[in-house]
């Protein structure tokens, strides 16, 4: 079985003092004690943003560990990857961090990890990466389409009522053919999606929802798709 959880946003980087959203990944996993790797490349593997990963997953009875890229690199990347029940993928800049993975070999590693049943999950650059397409701040001056993994089909937007002007961009580049159609979740958001299909729809925050979204004749189709509500979880 093959699952990727990908945020538009919230969790413990985001909302620390609701982890519903890291709670529900965990749940997917049939380890009692998970053991989850974060990969923080996105972030130029921040010390901070790493600290606050071990935070909270210590607290959700999980074993967190991270893996380096600019340091103290494993000399068994693969094994050290295919080894977690669950890796997370921090946000920051989706650019920059595929290319870092194309030099290391990491998506073909990923790709495995994926089916040999390793959870996959992440936030914003991190929920992007799993699909082909992705709308992101990488390049300096607004929002572009970034070239991600392919590993789930069409394109894919985070932070959708939670950055002004990234819903009105992603519509622009939908209908300039720039970019494919797919799906958009707003922050506290998650898209489970289970051997490439779209399982479940979950959210820490009322209200908050995703939409599936195409171009089309004079303006873009936008679908929202309710999201289940969570439970809070601290």
């Amino acid at each position: 079985m093959r699952q990727i959880i990908a945020l538009g946003g919230g969790g413990f980087s985001m909302t620390p003092e609701n982890l519903a959203l890291d709670r529900y990944i965990l749940d997917q996993c049939q380890a009692a004690r998970p053991r989850v790797c974060f990969l923080g490349q996105a972030s130029a593997e921040s010390v901070e943003y790493a600290l606050k990963f071990y935070r909270a997953f210590t607290r959700l009875g999980a074993k967190p560990s991270d893996l380096t890229l600019y340091q103290d690199t494993p000399r068994d990347i693969r094994a050290r990857l295919l080894g977690q029940d669950v890796i997370y993928v921090g946000g920051g800049n989706t650019l920059n961090m595929i290319a870092l993975w194309r030099a290391w070999d990491l998506p073909a590693i990923l790709q495995e990890a994926l089916d040999e049943g390793v959870v996959l999950a992440g936030i914003s650059a991190g929920a992007i990466c799993w699909f082909e397409q992705g709308l992101s701040d990488s390049r300096p001056g607004g929002f572009t389409a970034v070239q991600a993994l392919g590993f789930l089909p069409g394109s894919f937007s985070p932070h959708f009522d939670g950055e002004p002007g990234r819903r009105s961009r992603f519509h622009e580049l939908l209908q300039e053919g720039e970019i494919p159609a797919g799906l958009a979740a707003d922050d506290d958001v998650a898209l489970h999606f289970r051997d490439g299909e779209l399982l479940r729809i979950v959210s820490a925050r009322e209200g908050a929802a995703a939409y599936r979204v195409s171009p089309g004749t004079g303006a873009v189709r936008e679908e929202r798709l309710t999201a289940e509500l969570l439970g809070p979880q601290s």
